[in-house]
């Protein structure tokens, strides 16, 4: 048995019919109330009482067409869509817990760095130091037509585009203001000494931003930095400035070649690879017995939206699967969507070719994750393979059905987890980075948001 601390993140997404397409229509599902304050608050408390490090909200600017040219079997089945902003939700969630974290998405391709910088930092303030940021790229064509481009970005050119705009945020979170420019000497009649703010100077192929960030600095200054890119461009992006990178393997086979090759990645760049936790999704169905747990997967299963589950993946890997019958092969191809999330549906089985059925079964329950069904013992000692097997450090945990799935979790799973003593009985820090780490609040000197200070002239 490993004694390896394993990291717990919640993921969720301002929307119903997250990650299993269908399940909104089981009669405890309630993921319909994303719209209403009190599903928010109440989930972060049984999340903060589960000891969760941080809950993750997903975000799309777009709907998915690919299926069928349309965006009619996504708006039918509720495959997130509607879908609220991810931002206002974190206040109410985090004025009514004390350490819980929050990684919000935001995309490096569709929202200006110089206010997106504002913003984070205005979160930072507010939850004391409790936000992260999911650095993505936007995968969705209709996204970038809406946004007023005329195709989607190509996929290598939208991560030179997140290198820059990182580079812009680091400048303003790290370099514009020094730690006492805030003075609020109501004496003298000085709130900030001008001395000590600085314009960034900033001026690049995608952005030119001259002046100083607009807030001061705030807890943690740069948020906690997550990121999901698996692909060979988004491995080397987040081997470079992640500190949390999610993975979506449907094995521990798949998840040990990713691992494996991240881990390669981060020592390339100096990096120790400690500095970046990897965490798989999975899903947690829980039983008081194996077969309770299997029957209840089982009814999940009969709530799958087949057509859901296909416009779920046309936008997330590009292909339209409409025309293909169930028993139809996939295969790999390269193009401008999540090339990981395809490149894994093609591994669903070892053995064998993954089919159009596989895809929809795959899906139903856990989207690009992986569902665990069994007793609380028995996905507690499936988490730990994950961890001693694959090499993961952690979970991101979505769900069948909410809050149910993360109730159960919590309720179950989370004291054996806490018994074997890979789960901590309380938090460890006040910061999301400091609960992470154990090493204060701010990014390690080495990391290259804190080399932005040598640029920007003091």
């Amino acid at each position: 048995m490993t004694k390896k601390r394993i990291y717990l993140n919640a993921f969720d997404m301002n929307t119903p019919g997250h990650q299993s397409p269908g399940l909104w229509q089981h009669p405890d599902d309630e993921s319909h109330r994303y719209k209403d304050s009190e599903y928010w608050i109440n989930l972060a408390k049984t999340l903060e009482k589960g000891r969760f490090d941080a809950i993750f909200i997903a975000d799309v600017l777009g709907t998915y067409d690919v299926y069928g040219g349309s965006r009619d079997a996504a708006v039918r089945n509720g495959v997130q869509s509607p879908v609220n902003d991810p931002f206002l939700i974190v206040p109410l969630m985090s004025a009514v817990t004390k350490h819980l974290g929050f990684g919000v998405t935001s995309s490096v391709t569709h929202e200006h760095p110089y206010t997106f910088a504002r913003k984070m930092s205005t979160l930072d303030h507010l939850t004391n130091g409790r936000v992260g940021w999911n650095i993505v790229t936007s995968y969705l064509k209709s996204a970038a037509i809406n946004m007023g481009l005329e195709d989607q970005i190509k996929h290598d050119e939208r991560y030179d585009i997140a290198a820059e705009y990182l580079d812009v945020c680091y400048k303003l979170w790290e370099a514009s203001w020094e730690d006492d420019a805030v003075k609020a000497d109501k004496v003298n009649g000085i709130y900030t000494d001008p001395s000590k703010v600085h314009n960034i100077n900033h001026e690049g192929k995608y952005y030119k931003v001259p002046g100083a960030h607009l807030s001061e600095p705030s807890p943690q200054r740069t948020p906690v930095l997550y990121q999901a890119g698996a692909s060979t461009k988004g491995r080397a992006f987040a081997a470079r400035n992640a500190e949390l990178v999610f993975i979506s393997a449907p094995n521990k086979a798949v998840a040990k070649e990713t691992v494996t090759k991240l881990r390669k990645e981060i020592a390339a760049t100096g990096r120790a690879e400690e500095e970046v936790k990897i965490l798989n999704m999975i899903i947690p169905i829980v039983g008081k017995t194996e077969e309770e747990a299997k029957a209840k997967l089982k009814e999940y299963r009969s709530y799958i939206s087949a057509e859901g589950a296909l416009a779920l993946f046309g936008g997330w890997t590009g292909i339209d699967l409409s025309s293909y019958t169930k028993d139809q092969e996939i295969q790999y191809i390269e193009n401008d969507a999540i090339r990981s999330a395809l490149e894994n549906f093609t591994k669903i089985h070892a053995d064998r070719p993954s089919t159009v059925e596989d895809v929809i079964n795959a899906i139903g329950v856990g989207g690009m994750g992986t569902a665990v069904a069994g007793t609380p013992e028995q996905i507690a000692d499936e988490m730990e393979k994950w961890v001693d097997e694959a090499g993961v450090d952690g979970f991101n945990i979505a769900y069948a059905i909410t809050p149910g799935t993360f109730e159960d979790f919590v309720e179950y799973v989370v004291p054996v987890l806490q018994e074997r003593g890979l789960v901590p009985t309380e938090y460890e820090g006040t910061t999301l980075r400091d609960n992470l780490y154990g090493k204060g609040d701010y990014l390690p000197e080495h990391h290259p948001a804190k080399l932005v200070n040598t640029l920007v002239a003091k």
